[in-house]
């Protein structure tokens, strides 16, 4: 009786200390930001199967452009880019926008001022120094196009 008394413990103690979560929790990162587009990757596919993928490396003037995420579901973004006659590199456009994150379906929606459009994105990557935002234009069911965007980190 002992050794089935033994056995038994041995057996407890072995289930208690001998199973261990082996699955780490996603760790989330932050929308929350300033970041600095470095490329762009557009693709278009037709029906039959035929497309392309561009990609379009930013000049050091374009990377100067920011997007910025704040707390409160606001934003503002700036592109910059070479302009004028003796071209430097300058703020070409100013747009403020209002978003809408969903970070576990990762959605993104964006809503600049003045506009009643609503552009819809996904995150299809976000650590602490890199995000990725995939936007689909599903205006011609015939036609798959999308552009993602690689964003660095500028600060958060």
């Amino acid at each position: 009786m002992k050794k089935l008394a033994l056995i038994f413990a041995g057996l407890s103690l072995l289930a208690f200390t001998g199973c261990k979560d082996d699955e780490t929790p996603e760790q989330v990162f932050p929308l929350v930001g300033k970041w600095s587009p470095t490329k762009e990757v557009k693709t278009q596919v037709s029906a039959t199967g035929a497309g392309f993928s561009d990609e379009i490396v930013y000049t050091d003037c374009q990377k100067e452009s920011r997007w910025v995420f704040n707390e409160n579901s606001t934003g503002q973004r700036t592109n910059r880019d070479l302009a004028g006659s003796t071209p430097t590199c300058s703020t070409i456009s100013q747009r403020n926008f209002s978003y809408v994150y969903n970070p576990s379906e990762k959605n993104l929606e964006i809503k600049y001022q003045g506009t009643v459009v609503v552009e819809k994105s996904k995150v299809i990557l976000l650590d602490d120094k890199t995000m990725n935002l995939k936007f689909e234009d599903t205006t011609d069911p015939t036609v798959y196009k999308s552009t993602t965007y690689t964003f660095k980190r500028v600060t958060q």
